[in-house]
């Protein structure tokens, strides 16, 4: 779909449908939906009296125009209350009015600037939320069916801004949002693709094309450079699949006069059956998204690549199989990871915590820093907080406090948890350093605090998205499926620390 702006009377545009709005409690339309309302004799007041239309949050009523004026249908959107109105609330109505205006067949639409006349929202945030909410809001997964639903699709959508001024912003605001949209899809891809269609090679493979769209560095360790380093955790996990592990490397130099490297890091298991200590077998299908955190830092990347911040970015991912054979490792075996730390296994789909310990011993080596490691590590997290929010753990408040604001201003919201020194005595091991589980109580922290023993005193922030990676279904702008979550949470992060 293609977003534009453009000034101008949008009754007079050219389009299917047009969509204006309303504030829960507003007795008589103001602004643009007033012009709407006149130009249609009053058939939004109308309904307003009627009750039929009240402004409650993601409402919405279809009117027929009968040519009144030039569109042919007006959608009015409620925006909720006026007090605590934001940008996460124009993403939604932008992408409810969206899916129902492509249900209605339109192919054009023209929508008013959402909340940035009485909802005191600055136009290029509105601008910018609105191209975020359409875009998200619209996406689907069709790739693997024989039969798509292309034809119904809204292949254009305009912003319509009254005035001339500030043209500019609002033309960069939804280059960003555009950016960061599609970034978003991009990982919601790689997350939706069955394992066989996403292997370490394939996921290696999408990072290259990334790479050479964009002018990133890019380097692909294979297994013989993994053993030299002694990733022993990333080389455990993998021995159990015929799928060759992929060590993902990717770069991006946007401040040749710094010597400070972000450093994100995701987790990149294509699939992951549990190993010998094998899943249930109900849901395993979901995982084919246990390689949601370096699908993001990939999608990332490519974000970061296109709007060139004055930053400095690495991003790595470590990328394998886990899965049940005759050389697959074993509950009790010990792994030596990259930092030279021993580990005892006693369960083997606590898988994701050893690829990570080998990269980010990397990232430590390679002096990066701050740290940021994305994973769908464990059911306990999901457990703890739903699909509502990602558990965010670290060993720095600032950068901590930086990301969740970072989250909040995408729509992708965090929760700090404890990190308290006793978790730490959970996974000590009587025969190794540590070992990889610490129990079943505060699972996802003890798993955070395995992590904590391979970053050292840099500063770090672990993100678990088991909760929020997937939705069993529609939620706003978040399709069923995977979510790309938490691709924009990462983009502005690195934005706001080239500002910094």
């Amino acid at each position: 779909m293609r977003i534009k702006i453009v000034t101008g009377n949008i009754t007079e545009l050219a389009v299917d449908a047009i969509v204006v709005n309303l504030f829960d409690g507003v007795k008589t339309p103001g602004g643009a939906t007033a012009a709407v309302d006149k130009a249609l004799d009053g058939a939004i007041s109308n309904l307003i009296a009627k009750g039929q239309i009240k402004g409650k949050l993601n409402e919405t009523t279809l009117i027929h125009t009968l040519g009144k004026i030039t569109p042919e249908m007006v959608l009015v959107v409620g925006l909720g209350k006026k007090k605590g109105f934001n940008a996460e609330k124009i993403r939604q109505v932008t992408a409810t009015a969206c899916k129902l205006l492509r249900g209605a067949g339109a192919k054009q639409v023209a929508t008013i600037m959402h909340g940035a006349g009485a909802g005191g929202i600055a136009p290029p945030v509105a601008a910018q939320a609105i191209t975020e909410g359409s875009l998200l809001g619209l996406y689907k997964f069709e790739r693997h069916k024989s039969k798509r639903s292309d034809k119904k699709e809204i292949k254009e959508l305009i912003i319509v801004e009254r005035e001339q001024k500030g043209f500019t912003k609002l033309k960069a605001a939804v280059r960003k949002g555009t950016i960061l949209a599609k970034a978003s899809m991009l990982a919601r891809d790689m997350v939706n693709q069955p394992s066989n269609f996403m292997t370490p090679t394939d996921m290696a493979e999408k990072a290259r094309e990334i790479a050479g769209k964009w002018n990133l560095g890019i380097e692909i360790l294979e297994r013989d450079q993994m053993k030299e380093l002694g990733m022993g955790g990333l080389l455990g996990v993998a021995q159990g699949s015929q799928q060759p592990p992929k060590f993902i490397i990717l770069t991006y130099k946007g401040n040749e006069n710094s010597k400070k490297t972000l450093g994100i890091v995701g987790k990149g298991l294509t699939f992951d059956s549990g190993g010998i200590s094998i899943k249930p077998s109900a849901k395993m299908d979901e995982m084919k998204g246990d390689m949601a955190g370096g699908a993001s830092v990939i999608a990332a990347m490519g974000a970061i690549g296109e709007l060139k911040p004055k930053i400095n970015v690495t991003g790595l991912i470590p990328a394998t199989e886990n899965l049940p054979s005759g050389t697959a490792y074993k509950p009790g075996d010990i792994l030596k990871a990259m930092n030279g730390k021993t580990i005892e296994v006693l369960n083997t789909d606590a898988e994701g915590r050893l690829i990570l310990a080998d990269a980010l011993s990397y990232a430590n080596k390679q002096g990066l820093s701050p740290i940021v490691d994305i994973a769908t590590l464990t059911g306990a997290c999901q457990v703890a907080l739903g699909d509502i929010c990602t558990g965010a753990f670290g060993n720095n408040q600032r950068i901590i406090d930086k990301l969740i604001q970072a989250g909040e201003v995408a729509g992708e919201r965090m929760w700090q948890m404890p990190m308290y020194d006793e978790y730490s005595e959970l996974i000590k091991s009587s025969i190794a350093d540590i070992k990889n589980t610490g129990g079943r109580g505060g699972g996802a922290i003890t798993a955070a605090k395995f992590l904590a023993e391979f970053v050292g005193r840099t500063p770090w922030v672990h993100l678990d998205i088991a909760g929020t990676f997937l939705l069993e279904k529609d939620r706003d702008y978040f399709p069923r499926g995977a979510t790309g979550i938490p691709v924009r949470t990462l983009v502005n992060l690195t934005l706001t620390m080239a500002e910094e």
